[in-house]
């Protein structure tokens, strides 16, 4: 009797040591799937890290025209508080936009969600054609559908247009565009001596410290990031560093 009661506890150690082995099975495989997802779409954002920072716009209605033009500022931040890295756009005194969101995924590649200066929100998905990003809105109510196409001209300049068909329509028409310039001076020239962001890789323009090393963020996104663990961000530059090296010597 001793013996069928040892065999059945030991049955049930066995059963419960494979549960658990299960489920950490599990979560681990999940943990490492959802880092490789966050770390796929950071890739793929980062071709946007030439827009990271502040913006004087000008809006207008017809290009070369200040009919209907207006000011505007606008702000391009990494945003890291989800598990899923994003890009924040906010924008002051514009009449088109307030603030979006751009994220990543395999499905839907950029997807831009949008909220206008009527407060009222649109969902843009697209991806990239040549150096423009191109976002487009499923079809409204009324059937138009609206169209986001951000262009980097340059370190110093950038464009956004804003563009909708008509009532089911195919063909897309000009609604406004707004012109950037950079806020401010970078501290880099372009094309050589860049200060590099020690979290995305984007030209840097704030410095921060840890153990007496000073180092370089692109944004209020990228220096939270870092205050939240200069330690391992510092090992993950210093690491794509490494890498970077090898592929040039190869």
């Amino acid at each position: 009797m001793k013996k069928m009661k040892r065999q059945k506890s030991n049955l049930r150690t066995v059963v419960c040591f494979s549960a658990v082995a299960m489920l950490a099975a599990t979560w681990n495989f999940s943990f490492s799937d959802e880092t490789v997802q966050a770390n796929v779409a950071r890739e793929s954002l980062e071709r946007l890290n030439g827009l990271i920072g502040e913006w004087r716009g000008t809006g207008q209605v017809r290009r070369g025209s200040t009919r209907g033009a207006w000011r505007q500022t606008g702000e391009f931040v990494w945003d890291f508080s989800k598990k899923t890295p994003a890009v924040k756009y906010v924008v002051n005194d514009g009449q088109l936009t307030e603030s979006g969101l751009i994220t990543w995924d395999e499905n839907d590649k950029y997807r831009l969600e949008l909220v206008d200066s009527k407060q009222q929100s649109k969902v843009y998905t697209g991806d990239w054609d040549d150096k423009r990003l191109s976002l487009t809105s499923p079809a409204d109510d009324e059937g138009v559908r609206y169209r986001i196409t951000i262009t980097p001209l340059n370190e110093k300049r950038s464009l956004v247009l804003h563009e909708k068909t008509s009532a089911g329509g195919a063909s897309f028409f000009r609604i406004a565009e707004v012109g950037y310039t950079r806020a401010g001076t970078r501290l880099a020239i372009p094309g050589g001596g860049k200060r590099e962001c020690v979290v995305t890789g984007g030209t840097a323009q704030t410095a921060v410290t840890f153990e007496g090393e000073t180092y370089y963020v692109c944004c209020s996104g990228c220096k939270q990031a870092f205050d939240d663990d200069p330690a391992g961000t510092i090992a993950d530059f210093k690491a794509r560093l490494k890498e970077r090296a090898k592929k040039f010597n190869e």
